[in-house]
This record gives C-alpha cells, structure tokens and sequence, in this order.
C-alpha cells in the first residue's frame, strides 16, 4: 500500500526534501505519493526572479555560494549546467561606506582577514590603530572554552572594535541580516572556531586556505558565487517539473493533528482533509509552531523563540550614458554606525553582467532589518524615493531610474542568535514521530544549506517510512514462518 507524506511549504527547502525523496522512494522500492501544499500562489519561497526587458531582477538571493556544493550538484543534477553563469570577478571588489565616502576593501582580504601586506597596510579603510590591533591575532592564544559565542565577541577579542564595526558588522552579520552581539558564531561561521582551534590565529588559517585553494586550483568556469541565466526562478520551475507530486498553490494547512494510527491529518483552507503517514514542515519556525501548538506545545514554545526580522530589496534600472558613478566592483556595505538608510547595494549589472542590456545600468538596494526594520513598512513609491536619496547621497546619482521593483520580505530572515544549535536539537529531539522540520530557521539560511536540509530531512523520512512498511508486514511473515 502506498504511504502519503505531505510537505508544507513550498520554498526551496521544501521543493528539495520532494526531489530528494523522490530520489529515495525509487533506490529504496518504496511506494510513496507526495502532496506538497504552498500558501502562496506560486512555488519558490523568497526566490522569485522578474523578468522586465532585458532586466533580470532578483526579488530574494541573486546567487548560490559554490564553496558548499548542494546548490550546484542540484543545478547539474537537473540538467541545468548550461544555465549556470559565475560572476565577473575581473571586477569583484567590494566597498565599505566609511564617514560617508566609499572606500575599498583590500586586496587579498578573505571575508575579513587579510592575507597580503601591502594591499592592507596601504589601505584607508582602516585606521593604523585598528591594523595594528588586528595584527595581534598572530599572538593572541586560541580561546579553549567549546561554548558558543557571538561573532561580536569573537571578533572583538581576534582584531578589535574597530574590525567589528567597520567589517565583520556589514560583512558578516549583513549576511544574516542580524545584530552581531546575539549573532550565533558556531551556527553561522563554524570555519572561524575551526580555524581559531587548529591555527590559533585567523590570520595563518586564512593564509594556509588560501595556499591550499591555489595549489588545488579550480574550474575556472565555477566562481564562488553563481547564479542561472534567466534567474534562480529557473531552479525552482526544473524542480517543480521533476518532482512527482500533487502540488497545492494558494492554500494553507488550517489544522495538524496526529491520528491514533499513528499518522497524521491535515485540515486545508479549502476544507480538504490529507492524510499522511509522515509530514514535513519546510515553513518559518513560527507557522510551523502555529500547526503544532495544540499537538505538540512544548516543540511550539521552542519554535515560537527563533525571531525574525523584515527586510526589503529596490531594483533600479538606468541608462548607463546618464549615470556617472564608475560600477568597478560588486557593490557597497554600510556599518550600522553609518547614517545611511540602507543595509547595503549590489551593482547587479558589474556582479553580473547578464542581467542588464548593454547601455544600461541594474542596482539593488537593501533596507530594513534588525536596525531600521520599520522602513520596510513605507510604499513602494516612498521606499524607491528613500532608496534614490540615499544614492544620490553616496554615489552622486541623480538619474532618474527607467525601472523600479519592489520586494518586501515579512518575518523571513531568522536571527540565529547564541545557542542556536542547541535550541536546535531541543526542538529535533521534540519532534513527534513521523514528523519533520526543515528550512532556514534551523542549520543553514542560504540555498545551498536549505537544499542540504531538504536532503537530509528525506533520507529521514525515507528511513522512517522504510520502518513503517517492514512493521506492518512483519506480522503476516510471522504466521507464515510459524505455519511452516
């Protein structure tokens, strides 16, 4: 008899545990049927890619990191290696804005050590205090304490305040859009612990995987960040065309409850009832805490405790002979110190050149978060309007944009503060038989670590299903055994 598993939510970590499982089902013999049930009236999450012109704007990621593989395997397990395109690293430069005016990052900085001299000690990005300071590392001792930290903290005791403030704050906590002081350091950088216990000092790790990444080389058609030609929306229709299952858009799971079979029914808002022999839930933590408040309580409370902070992006196309600013590198960060409104702005058309015509110009721009988590609230006129002031301000551009896109992202970027993990396997260890909780709010925000998630989280269900149908077979084997 086939066994249902009914998947909520339809971003990417939901759409990779269905391919996965999928994958499972057919190397295992197990007959299993797939219901996946989105909200939204279309699949993908917080990838959605409009296409305008010749425009290729990003509403959510622009990218994948290729230095965790599960995001490109997928892409060249669909059949997309063709559609994949790396960033233009003849320009990757980025900049910090530093008492208004934007300076460059170093040469030869990675993520934020540095790994040769001179680029650094020239640099004006720093004061000569902070780079003294940020050279103790080569002698400050390893912390041997195995608690988890903030990065805030970690940082402040490798190289210093002003570190913090000026790079690891824009750099590194911009890309959890989080507060560094509650940021957690082992759920979000683990290489810096590693690197910090194996070579007692960031700068010589750094320097060591810098050595090794050259003498291993690399295709020089893969960059660190990469991307699909019309988009990553085209990830997310070559999943939605492989995977075999009944996909439900524009609905929403009402009610969960377990069944004394031992399965579970799911009531939709179209008042259709599913009946599952195992559920996954790829939904922020705090829907899924809603689904399981009366079935599971104490797993709702845990799940109620991850936060989430609201963020929007504004695309602005230009005609390049009416823009001034040169576009040499992949865009600018902002301190929270800063008095700019903005988080941080991709020059989308230099990071990626096929996302823009020849002749013109594409920019994204960043706001809201855990600073000014209010400005997302504004229109979409007001935050366009924001968004020009503020490079009118920084870059000089007073062009008037020939395209404008808008998207607002509600409670969708988890804060992953210190302890994370451990909450973690708490509300792993809570789960109900049979079901299962995946998707950024746990062990990874990005695409790559989502499709991770999704892959772990079928081999999972793949197991337990597997179980399922041994157990009720057993007993008829038994007789038979015993007839004999």
């Amino acid at each position: 008899m086939s066994q249902h598993v009914v998947i909520v939510g339809g971003g990417i970590a939901g759409l990779a545990t269905a391919y996965f499982l999928q994958k499972e089902a057919t190397a295992q013999g197990l007959d299993i049927t797939l219901t996946l049930v989105e909200r939204e009236a279309q699949l993908g999450g917080k990838i959605v890619t409009d296409i305008a012109g010749e425009f290729v704007v990003e509403g959510g990621p622009d990218s994948f990191i290729t230095q965790k593989p599960w995001a490109l395997q997928l892409c060249r397990e669909l059949g997309l290696a063709d559609r994949l395109i790396g960033t233009n690293d003849m320009q990757r430069s980025v900049y910090v804005l530093r008492n208004g005016r934007l300076r460059k990052m170093p040469d030869g900085m990675l993520l934020i050590v540095p790994t040769r001299f001179m680029p650094f000690v020239t640099s004006d990005l720093l004061s000569w205090r902070a780079k003294l300071r940020m050279g103790l590392d080569l002698f400050i001792r390893p912390r041997r304490d195995p608690a988890d930290e903030s990065l805030a903290n970690f940082i402040r005791r490798r190289l210093g305040q002003e570190a913090l403030d000026v790079l690891a704050e824009p750099m590194m906590a911009g890309i959890h859009v989080a507060d560094p002081e509650t940021l957690s350091l082992q759920a979000t950088f683990p290489r810096f612990v590693e690197i910090e216990r194996r070579y007692g000092s960031l700068t010589r790790g750094m320097i060591a995987a810098r050595r090794v990444a050259r003498a291993n080389g690399r295709d020089a058609r893969t960059t660190t960040f990469m991307t699909l030609r019309g988009g990553l929306q085209e990830l997310v229709g070559a999943l939605a065309h492989t995977i075999r299952a009944e996909i439900r858009l524009g609905t929403r799971v009402t009610r969960l409850a377990a069944t004394p079979a031992g399965g579970y029914r799911l009531l939709l808002d179209d008042s259709v009832m599913l009946e599952a022999d195992a559920v996954v839930l790829a939904t922020p933590a705090y829907v899924s805490a809603d689904l399981l408040r009366h079935t599971a309580p104490e797993l709702a409370t845990k799940l109620d405790a991850i936060r989430y902070v609201s963020t929007a992006t504004v695309s602005l196309g230009y005609n390049a002979d009416e823009f001034e600013h040169p576009l040499d590198g992949f865009g600018f960060v902002v301190p929270r110190h800063e008095q700019a409104r903005l988080l941080a702005c991709t020059w989308t058309s230099t990071k990626f050149p096929q996302r823009a015509a020849p002749g013109t110009v594409l920019l994204r721009a960043f706001v809201g978060g855990p600073r000014r988590e209010g400005l997302v609230a504004l229109d979409d006129d007001a935050l366009v309007g924001l968004v020009r002031e503020e490079l009118r301000a920084i870059m000089g551009v007073s062009a008037r944009p020939t395209l404008a896109r808008v998207f607002r992202w509600h409670r969708s970027n988890p804060q992953y503060e210190v302890g994370h993990l451990d909450r973690v396997d708490e509300i792993e260890a809570l789960a109900p038989t049979g079901l299962y909780l995946t998707g950024s709010a746990y062990r990874g925000v990005g695409i790559p670590d989502c499709v991770r998630q999704g892959q772990e989280t079928a081999a999972a269900v793949a197991r337990y299903l597997a179980g399922q149908y041994v157990s009720r077979i057993l007993p008829s084997e038994d007789m038979t055994h015993h007839a004999d």
